[in-house]
């Protein structure tokens, strides 16, 4: 509870520890009020991603240098979100009350499991794509945005020939669509319950990757995409032509063979390793937006859980078997829309 008499308080998903989903309850905390050039937004609906696995559970172990050694030093997790605004502070021109909004809030520090958030009028933030619903806004900024850097640390472009492996994730559903929104002919890589799906989103190929093996088919792609870091650049090279570029997105195994290929690629051969760019704007919140509008990109939502399901849903997300985003709204009992179901 918040420590003066009478002052406001909401609901969080909130973590003392680092560990598994179960270190996470919800409970009254204080709520934040809007600084000068700030807006206060009630949230309506958060997405709970990998990044958020990642840091409640302090794996890998990097995590504790950016957010505390022995504990958490930010209790709430969760990065994108979509709401309404409550309030503005002084001096802000861009939104008024009642605005409804979408974005990400910084990860360190940040935290959109919660049912109030404050941001920086000039923070990423921007009005919510008028088609979508706030559950379907939530699950687009991060792995839409990670998409779109991804893709551009590949240098993909119209004609380019594009794999995404792990093309049914929150990182996956994204680039799939964009790099056909670029213009490039993609092949998407995935279970086979998931074909259907990627097909649906535009890629010109699929591959079940537990019938097949990407590499067989010879170097004949411009970028190989791992948007799940269950891949490896000393296997998806040979997939690559001369010159082509791997981009690697997240520290899943493999990664010390990764590093090996890295250094030894830089003597040998004309093949590229890369990693995924953290780069974030309100332009490519805008241009994402523009996309929804316009028919071309479609959020993926795997679950949705209310507040006091986040323990399910983190267990959900560290299964590694959802498909796009899982979503957590504020207003649901628990049991309650979605039901915690998959969809």
């Amino acid at each position: 509870m918040s420590g003066g008499q009478g002052a406001a308080t909401m609901r969080a998903a909130v973590q003392d520890r680092y560990g598994p989903p179960e270190v996470l309850h919800v409970e009254q905390v204080p709520r934040p009020a809007a600084a000068a050039g700030e807006v206060l937004i009630r949230i309506r609906a958060a997405s709970v991603s990998q990044t958020d696995a990642h840091a409640r559970a302090a794996h890998p172990v990097f995590w504790r240098l950016l957010a505390g050694l022995r504990r958490p030093r930010w209790r709430t997790v969760g990065v994108d979100f979509s709401g309404v605004v409550e309030a503005v502070g002084a001096d802000v021109r861009r939104f008024a009350v009642g605005d409804e909004v979408y974005g990400l809030m910084s990860w360190l520090g940040g935290g959109s499991h919660r049912e109030y958030v404050t941001i920086p009028e000039t923070g990423w933030v921007v009005p919510k794509p008028m088609n979508l619903t706030f559950e379907e806004a939530a699950a687009v900024p991060d792995g839409a945005m990670q998409a779109l850097a991804t893709l551009r640390v590949g240098g993909v472009k119209e004609g380019s020939r594009v794999v995404v492996y792990g093309a049914s994730g929150a990182l996956g559903t994204g680039a799939v669509q964009i790099a056909k929104h670029l213009g490039a002919h993609v092949t998407g890589v995935t279970s086979t319950k998931n074909l259907d799906l990627v097909r649906s989103l535009g890629a010109d190929d699929v591959l079940d990757y537990t019938r097949e093996d990407l590499a067989a088919r010879g170097p004949v792609f411009d970028v190989v995409i791992d948007a799940v870091g269950k891949y490896a650049f000393y296997w998806g090279r040979r997939a690559l032509k001369p010159g082509g570029i791997y981009v690697e997105t997240d520290f899943g195994p493999h990664k010390l063979h990764t590093l090996v290929h890295w250094i030894a690629g830089r003597w040998m051969g004309s093949r590229k390793l890369r990693f995924a760019s953290g780069r974030r704007s309100t332009a490519d919140l805008l241009l994402l937006k523009d996309l929804i509008e316009a028919g071309s990109y479609r959020p993926v939502i795997d679950s949705v859980y209310p507040l006091d399901d986040v323990v399910a849903a983190h267990r959900r997300v560290d299964g590694w078997h959802k498909v796009g985003n899982v979503v957590l709204t504020m207003d649901a009992a628990p049991g309650g829309q979605g039901g915690g179901t998959p969809a």
